[in-house]
């Protein structure tokens, strides 16, 4: 308790400016500037009254593609936890609770998924797919869902025997509702501190293929494709880089503590699907 109350502060501000984070990506279209308008007459601008961080190499305000910038990195890294989690819970649930042949197919695809580690699978799916947000959003869902699905089915299958379960069966309770009603309790904490810890995992993930071209494309304002874009003006120009990569830092830490904080206020331990 000690140690929560300790980390509560830190907590609080990071979940105050995480939701100034999401907060700004909803209302991304509110921007002084047009974020893709191109005015060569004001490139490369220092920060000032009329530009409160500059402009680009294309004369584009850097604070209204950052804010911009918030609806297509943070806005997309909920998505896909979102999607993610919806995938994933559901099936670990069915999985663990049914067991047998089904629970263990079930398994062998989980494992070829985490064969191998999650950028690489994202990257190759991704140049597969070819570059585009919707073919990055499918990528990291397709590496993403099956932790989910892993922790759940983990969870599931250290409840399923206790006497709680077994009296619920014995009242005649249905599969789906002993699973919503019983299940779902213990496996909300876990899954919650999971997808928070994941949060930052995933913006770096939308950032990284975003800056290597298979993510966003120009001239659409996004962290990472921002990054790449300023890299030419390093020495001339470093804010063009660090502006961004201080934005996916701040958001990256900041659930990194709020998972830590979830993770100690919910004593989740360390969850292992059996084979």
């Amino acid at each position: 308790m000690k140690q929560i109350i300790v980390h509560k502060p830190i907590f609080l501000i990071g979940g105050m400016l995480i939701l100034v984070l999401t907060f700004a990506a909803a209302i991304s279209f509110i921007v002084p500037y047009d974020p893709l308008h191109v005015n060569m007459k004001e490139r490369l601008l220092p920060a000032g009254a009329g530009h409160i961080l500059g402009t680009d190499h294309l004369g584009r305000d850097i604070f209204s593609r950052i804010i911009a910038g918030a609806k297509t990195t943070v806005g997309t890294g909920l998505l896909i936890l979102g999607a993610a989690v919806v995938i994933g819970v559901p099936a670990g649930l069915i999985s663990g609770y049914a067991g047998g042949r089904f629970d263990r197919i079930f398994m062998r695809i989980i494992d070829a998924f985490m064969a191998f580690p999650d950028y690489i699978v994202a990257i190759v799916l991704s140049g597969l797919l070819g570059p585009g947000m919707l073919n990055l959003i499918f990528a990291i869902v397709m590496v993403k869902w099956v932790g989910y699905a892993r922790l759940v089915r983990g969870t599931v299958l250290s409840q399923k025997q206790k006497d709680y379960i077994i009296l619920a069966k014995i009242n005649g309770l249905g599969p789906m509702r002993i699973l919503w009603k019983h299940m779902m309790p213990h496996v909300a904490g876990n899954v919650l501190v999971l997808a928070t810890l994941d949060l930052g995992k995933v913006i770096l993930m939308i950032a990284a293929l975003s800056y290597i071209g298979l993510g966003a494309q120009p001239p659409a304002p996004e962290w990472g494709a921002m990054l790449n874009d300023g890299k030419a003006f390093f020495y001339h120009k470093p804010e063009l880089m660090i502006i961004p990569g201080v934005c996916i830092m701040l958001v990256v830490l900041l659930s990194n503590l709020a998972g830590d904080f979830l993770r100690d206020h919910y004593d989740v331990k360390s969850q292992k699907g059996g084979q």
